[in-house]
């Protein structure tokens, strides 16, 4: 009888174990690495909607450019969400920057976050290392999430040893104003990863889609080619750049052209999304079809 008694206590604390260990993270302190303007949009939203946030980049002048483009951001979102209450406005941006810290060490700011969110320059081997470095200084319940639109989720995530726990958490800019945030889930991201970083987005009044870690996941996927073939289209003489845009807003219904947006997103951070994927492979999966 006392046999199977701490047969069944076992048991118990078994399951109570595995239920604790499969239970979502509440993600209240979020640790952002990068000041540029989609990591100081990312601390943004996070601080103003009740998180923790660390802002992490490299000097203290970064930082210090970084807060202050913040701090303007806010007064305009504040301007119009308070608009007949301005002394509430006020309160409102006091208590979002006081709920940003900064850093020039992000492996002495990991150890008590839930989440990482990388920010920064779209080159794999820069990410390997600041993320090798990271795992080892971070709590063994931290997620690590990167924010790149080109570079595969997974090879990212080799460089640790919490492939469980790493997801790409993709944001769309300007971060205060867009909605979306693509959560791109590998082979090896747990489902409790994958629910932890859909409700943190939740959170941030952010509406998330979940992908798979494809070619550009799905924004991208659909947008980059779009973008390449409107290029081709000038170059090869058909129409002028004025003309192209003007069609697809006329058309489509598209509120900028594709060279209004390639323009607004940036040349050279395009050209990092299409060197980052094989997009002419892409062709090898597509229905061939003829208009």
């Amino acid at each position: 009888m006392a046999f199977v008694t701490r047969q069944f206590v076992r048991s118990v604390s078994s399951s109570s174990t595995a239920s604790a260990s499969a239970k979502k993270i509440i993600i209240k302190h979020v640790t952002v690495i990068g000041g540029g303007l989609m990591g100081a949009g990312i601390a943004q939203v996070a601080a103003a909607t009740g998180h923790t946030v660390m802002l992490v980049d490299q000097t203290e002048d970064i930082l210090a450019k970084s807060r202050k483009g913040i701090e303007e951001s806010l007064r305009k979102v504040a301007k119009k969400k308070f608009a007949e209450n301005p002394k509430a406005g006020d309160e409102f941006v006091e208590k979002t920057l006081n709920s940003i810290s900064t850093s020039t060490d992000a492996a002495s700011v990991v150890h008590s976050t839930d989440l990482v969110v990388e920010a920064i320059v779209e080159n794999l081997k820069v990410k390997n290392e600041l993320f090798k470095r990271l795992d080892k200084f971070a709590s063994e319940h931290t997620i690590f999430a990167s924010n790149t639109s080109s570079l595969h989720i997974t090879d990212i995530a080799n460089a640790t040893t919490r492939q469980d726990r790493f997801a790409g958490l993709h944001f769309f800019n300007p971060v205060p104003m867009m909605k979306l945030v693509e959560v791109i889930k590998t082979p090896m991201t747990s489902q409790k990863t994958v629910e932890s970083l859909i409700d943190f987005s939740k959170a941030l009044g952010k509406h998330p889609v979940s992908c798979k870690d494809t070619p550009g996941f799905i924004v991208n996927r659909l947008l980059v080619p779009y973008l390449m073939e409107a290029i081709r289209l000038h170059e090869r003489g058909d129409a002028s750049k004025e003309d192209i845009d003007t069609a697809m807003k006329l058309g489509a219904g598209y509120p900028m052209g594709p060279f209004e947006l390639l323009d607004y997103v940036g040349l050279d951070t395009t050209k990092f999304i299409t060197d980052g994927r094989n997009w002419n492979s892409l062709s090898s999966v597509s229905c061939n079809y003829e208009l």
